[in-house]
């Protein structure tokens, strides 16, 4: 009884006690506990007043009372009612020694609360423009050309929704200011000319790039048509051979590379021989041999038709940590996640003297989704050509064409700078709350 009696006694104190600290105690306001980023909500809101660059006219445009009082309308309704902000334009001038000039300044109050933030904002003049100017590939090394395959004469495959000349035209847009000659490969008779090593423009042939915007398709000039009828691997394995003897690097863009071979004028029947068993005419089948005999030339290996297959489908890849760096840095932005179906097997590597230069996509297992390969020929330390294959399904993405010969190359970017005095101005917002101070 005693025992219930003294708990008894100990709950009253205890419950009075936290009474008293209760009634007694003083909460900090609501602003207090959880309390407006200043700073971030001023940065946040001259970047909406220059969304559609009214900001920056109104900065280099004082005398203007019209944008003036617009701008400060906008600025009124972008902050919330219990702030109070004054916004000061300052001109970048480093004439007579001082760096900042006055320029222009609003505001809505005489002086700010004790709590407030600033934040600044550069803003150039509608009269600049910034120029970028890439460093050009092969500049200096005796190379420097990009072929494009645009061959009037042929069709693709694999490349669901679009035409190899489509996929041709914008690759020339992305990548033509990247290298010192960037040439349209018209028709399989201009192929077959550098394929023999003959310029088409004067340009330089050894150390070249070469698109293959076709697919798992590739044009091939009538000649070899003729002469390797019966068996179209011959085909990829002379392909191989010259993309060794002149250093090329070889870009496939999507699917399983030199799976058909391509010739409108040649493999010109109504027939299925002349088709690819899609319903795609002017084209016939090679299938796995093609890429095998590929890197069996570029080895310089005894031609084989082995029919043995490379590719798996590994589903959903990735970007690598360098092709994602590289998308800033040249401002291609492809999807970041890609499906592969036709992904080469680390096989390849040992059996053709291969190292990987770039991987584009992260591996799955034993898989490469997207890489680019470069060949050493026994004991040389030097490359002896190269191979970009994307193994991606179906349709093409040319960004990611464009991003992985530039994560490769790694062509710098020079980008112009202001010279001109008065060419740029500094903003400075500062937000105050109401009653805070």
């Amino acid at each position: 009884m005693i025992r219930t009696i003294e708990v008894l006694f100990v709950i009253i104190i205890l419950s009075t006690a936290f009474v008293a600290v209760s009634y007694f105690t003083v909460l900090p306001p609501p602003r207090e506990v959880s309390p407006i980023n200043l700073r971030r909500l001023s940065f946040t809101t001259l970047q909406t007043l220059d969304s559609d660059y009214d900001l920056s006219r109104a900065a280099f445009d004082t005398e203007n009372a019209t944008a003036w009082d617009g701008l400060q309308v906008a600025l009124s309704a972008s902050l919330p009612p219990d702030i109070v902000y004054n916004l000061t334009v300052y001109d970048i001038n480093d004439e007579d020694g001082q760096l900042y000039n006055f320029a222009k300044s609003i505001s809505n109050t005489e002086s700010l609360s004790a709590t407030n933030d600033v934040s600044t904002y550069s803003v150039a003049s509608s009269n600049v423009t910034f120029n970028v100017t890439p460093q050009k590939i092969g500049e200096g090394n005796n190379g420097g050309t990009l072929y494009i395959l645009n061959c009037s004469d042929a069709n693709g495959w694999w490349i669901t929704g679009y035409t190899a000349q489509s996929l041709a035209q914008d690759l020339y847009t992305f990548l033509s200011p990247y290298f010192v000659n960037t040439i349209m490969v018209q028709n399989t008779n201009q192929l077959d000319q550098i394929l023999n090593g003959s310029p088409l423009q004067a340009e330089t042939v050894q150390n070249a790039v070469i698109i293959n915007t076709f697919g798992e398709a590739v044009p091939i000039p009538s000649s070899y048509a003729s002469q390797y009828s019966g068996d179209y691997a011959r085909y990829p394995y002379l392909l191989g051979q010259k993309v060794r003897a002149y250093n090329w690097t070889w870009a496939s863009i999507v699917g399983y590379p030199f799976y058909y071979v391509s010739n409108t004028g040649y493999f010109s029947g109504s027939s299925a021989n002349d088709q690819n068993a899609w319903g795609i005419y002017g084209m016939k089948q090679v299938s796995g041999p093609g890429i095998n005999a590929f890197l069996r030339g570029i080895d310089g290996q005894v031609y084989q038709n082995n029919p043995t297959g490379i590719a798996n489908d590994v589903g959903v890849v990735t970007f690598t940590s360098q092709a994602l760096d590289s998308c800033n840095y040249y401002g291609i932005y492809p999807s970041s996640y890609q499906t592969s179906a036709r992904a080469l097997s680390n096989s390849i590597l040992q059996s053709y003297n291969l190292t990987i230069g770039l991987s584009i996509f992260n591996p799955v297992g034993t898989n490469n989704p997207g890489a680019i390969y470069n060949h050493y020929a026994t004991g040389s330390p030097n490359i002896t050509g190269s191979l970009l294959a994307l193994g991606l399904t179906r349709t093409p993405d040319v960004r990611v064409t464009s991003l992985s010969l530039l994560s490769y190359y790694q062509p710098r970017l020079y980008a112009s700078e202001y010279t001109a005095a008065g060419t740029s101005r500094i903003v400075i917002l500062q937000l105050g709350l109401v009653g805070s101070g």
